[in-house]
């Protein structure tokens, strides 16, 4: 019988993947989930070079930062698909084990789009060699694991020197990406933007505090912002190496304008032209079920997902809150492992932008949020869950923001609205 693997891949790997895909199969005939996670780790514990095995011979790139991950993702697997066949792991799965069940499904020659973890890039990203590695963005998120900044800056700038045939494709408005781009031998500087800077007040490089203005950002040491040949510079406006694009995705907001623009500039690294990119990446209307509406329990109470999981991603919530009719907000907000263990980053948040809403909260921390609310003086309510927060308000839809492990359980209870498209 023909073996379905290449050659090139060795005994130990190909039983590896034969290992993943009965794991991964087992995990979801048995409930447990996608299997991904699994699966991925059982083989790398057969074979540990399964990675760059499977890498070899494909277009590949890595997209890494505290936030957006997963829509840049999305977005550059829908480009990278007017090529041909493209493997991702845009599930959220993005540490070494999720990147490896992403490829390990022929055709195994496809390109491949990975979402990987911040502090898993540098792992992922030499067994990979990707042609291209997405820097979106640096800020504190799980306190328990990722919160100094810096050390992750200085982990992507060493990667750079073990990656000389990649180009990086950098936000600029972000001063710790910026000195971690610096360290690579080719970048494509793109304007994504930046709305969160308190994670950003000194220079990644001498310490000192930085200059900022309206246009960009320095350092008395020399390190500044440099000038980036795409950016966001409307709401559906990009510059484009020299000339300006009307540019419409179905993913609301100017953050996912700003996701499409470097998902668009690395897909251009492989051949992609811009207009077929930003084709590509319309009728998108969720991502994991972010910016999707679902039935709040049984009273036709519709409510739209958002995550937020750190400052950062508040921060661009509230921006996009503020693009919408001024609903009610319930907020669910755990502290379980994947989320962080500590949950003291809410006293940062600028919840004081709330005021004038009718705001419910819940969640298994919603002590700890309605004494920030109380403290921001933002009037508010507590209750068990986001359905039957949902049953208190007199408006038909609600924005529901949660953070990572409360969203997921969201999902996992409610039913998304059904249209008739």
């Amino acid at each position: 019988m023909t073996t379905p693997f290449p050659r090139r891949f060795s005994a130990r790997t190909r039983a590896a993947l034969a290992v993943e895909k009965l794991a991964s199969s087992a995990s979801r005939r048995l409930g447990r989930g996608s299997g991904e996670m699994i699966g991925g780790k059982l083989a790398l514990r057969v074979s540990p070079q399964i990675l760059s095995e499977v890498a070899t011979g494909r277009m590949a790139a890595c997209v890494s930062g505290t936030n957006g991950k997963t829509t840049t993702t999305r977005l550059l697997a829908r480009a990278l698909g007017t090529l041909g066949p493209v493997r991702s792991n845009s599930g959220g799965a993005n540490m070494a084990a999720g990147v490896l069940a992403a490829l390990s499904r022929p055709p195994y020659d496809a390109a491949a789009a990975l979402e990987v973890d911040e502090i898993w890039l540098p792992r992922v990203a030499r067994e990979v060699q990707p042609r291209a590695v997405l820097l979106l963005n640096i800020s504190r998120d799980q306190l328990d694991r990722s919160n100094e900044t810096r050390r992750i800056a200085s982990l992507w700038r060493s990667l750079g020197a073990e990656l000389p045939g990649a180009t990086v494709v950098a936000n600029v408005d972000d001063p710790l990406v910026v000195w971690a781009a610096s360290g690579w031998s080719s970048q494509t500087w793109v304007s994504a933007g930046q709305n969160w800077t308190a994670d950003a007040m000194v220079c990644p490089q001498c310490a000192r505090l930085l200059h900022r203005n309206a246009t960009g950002w320095w350092c008395g040491c020399g390190l500044a912002r440099p000038e980036p040949i795409v950016a966001v510079t409307g709401p559906s406006e990009l510059l484009w190496f020299g000339r300006q694009l009307t540019a419409s995705i179905d993913l609301p907001g100017r953050v996912n304008l700003g996701n499409a623009a470097m998902a668009a500039a690395a897909a251009k690294l492989f051949g992609v032209e811009v207009e077929h990119a930003l084709a590509a990446m319309t009728g998108l209307g969720d991502v994991q079920g972010r910016y999707q509406e679902v039935e709040l329990g049984e009273n036709g109470i519709r409510g739209r997902l958002l995550l937020a999981k750190n400052p950062a991603g508040w921060v661009e919530m509230m921006e996009l809150l503020n693009t919408a009719p001024a609903r009610p907000v319930i907020i669910d907000f755990n502290s379980q492992t994947a989320d962080g263990r500590d949950p003291s980053w809410i006293w940062d948040v600028p919840f004081e932008r709330l005021a004038g809403r009718q705001v419910l909260v819940t969640g298994g921390r919603k002590e700890d949020v309605s004494v920030r609310l109380a403290y921001a003086e933002v009037p508010h309510t507590v209750h068990p869950d986001a359905e039957s927060a949902a049953a208190t308000v007199n408006e038909k839809i609600v924005d529901v923001v949660a953070n990572y492990t409360a969203f997921r359980d969201i999902l996992g209870r409610v039913a998304p609205v059904r249209t008739n498209t």
